[in-house]
């Protein structure tokens, strides 16, 4: 699949990218146990089958998810579009610090994913979350420099609103904003984010474009979920929530069983026909599933299967928020 493997723009700044990335959080943290052997693994066959977008973050770990990139992409540095991010601080024994805009903090921050990714640069640096202390305009002035320096290609941000990324994008132009977009996140459609990226012409990554995993169908209980996984702290995989949230993706699944091809891909091909300058960016740590998210490329939705979707999963139907702390997001 690698040679066929289609890309898209994001930004108009010169970022070309494969047309569905991969997210890497869950190799290091949050999703259960970590098996780096598989994680490598995993990335590896990404790179073969033409996914070289790869996310990852500071946070996440925290600190062993960029080191865990860097070991997987040290001969391939060539083949992969690097993206990392700073803002949510962390310390070493993994306890939350907050959310850092503050220049000096940028500088320090990129210096140090830099060393643990063992890449001399970042081909797309975002703000993680917005640090509403300290002016959009310092932080991606900041940024900015780290361009001029060579050290950072192009600019992202994630989780930021309409007025925060104008004023962005004023002082640097901004080529990419990460935010969770999926059939059971779309907020993204109401609150002004999308047309105003695309006002801008910048292009839009969804992070969670699985829901978190929910729209491959593989819980069916709170309990299939592993003891130590982030998501049982989640509203929409507790108690009426998940029965409600289940509910809505009968009909996902059923559409999906009618066009013999899993859940997973057709949530996935949802999201890429959005438009050409959406890139979703599935995060898994096993080939087997980073396998079934690529053949998603192939799947062709009509505008009837479209609305069929999503009418199955309307906006506003899923229940319960998507963080449990949704004052970290940017609104």
């Amino acid at each position: 699949m690698g040679q066929y493997m289609q890309t898209r723009k994001l930004g108009r700044q010169g970022l070309v990218v494969s047309a569905m990335g991969l997210g890497c959080m869950g190799m290091s943290e949050f999703y259960g146990t970590a098996d780096e052997p598989e994680s490598i693994a995993t990335i590896h066959r990404a790179i073969d089958l033409g996914i070289t977008f790869l996310d990852t973050a500071d946070m996440y770990g925290p600190f062993t998810n960029e080191q865990l990139v860097g070991r997987a992409i040290k001969d391939r540095r060539g083949d992969v579009v690097i993206a990392t991010k700073f803002g949510n601080e962390r310390s070493p024994d993994g306890s939350y610090l907050g959310i850092n805009g503050r220049p000096e903090y940028v500088r320090r921050a990129c210096d140090a994913s830099l060393r643990r990714l063992r890449i001399d640069q970042i081909d797309l640096y975002y703000q993680h979350r917005v640090d509403t202390t300290v002016a959009i305009e310092d932080t991606v002035g900041a940024m900015a420099d780290l361009v001029s320096q060579g050290k950072v290609r192009f600019l992202g941000l994630s989780e930021a609103s309409p007025a925060t990324i104008r004023r962005a994008h004023a002082v640097h132009p901004i080529s990419a904003l990460q935010t969770e977009y999926s059939l059971w996140t779309r907020d993204v459609e109401e609150n002004g984010v999308l047309d105003t990226v695309r006002e801008l012409g910048i292009g839009f990554v969804a992070y969670s474009p699985l829901g978190r995993g929910f729209l491959t169908g593989r819980f069916q209980r709170f309990e299939d979920l592993p003891e130590e996984d982030y998501r049982r702290k989640n509203a929409r995989f507790q108690g009426e929530n998940f029965q409600k949230n289940l509910d809505l993706l009968h009909e996902v699944a059923a559409i999906a069983r009618e066009k013999k091809v899993a859940a997973s891909q057709l949530a996935l091909a949802w999201v890429l026909g959005q438009g050409p300058d959406i890139v979703p960016i599935p995060g898994t740590k096993r080939v087997k599933y980073l396998e079934e998210n690529a053949r998603a490329l192939r799947v062709a939705l009509s505008n009837d299967e479209m609305r069929r979707i999503e009418k199955a999963f309307p906006i506003g139907a899923t229940a319960g928020d998507r963080y449990p702390n949704m004052s970290l997001v940017n609104r």
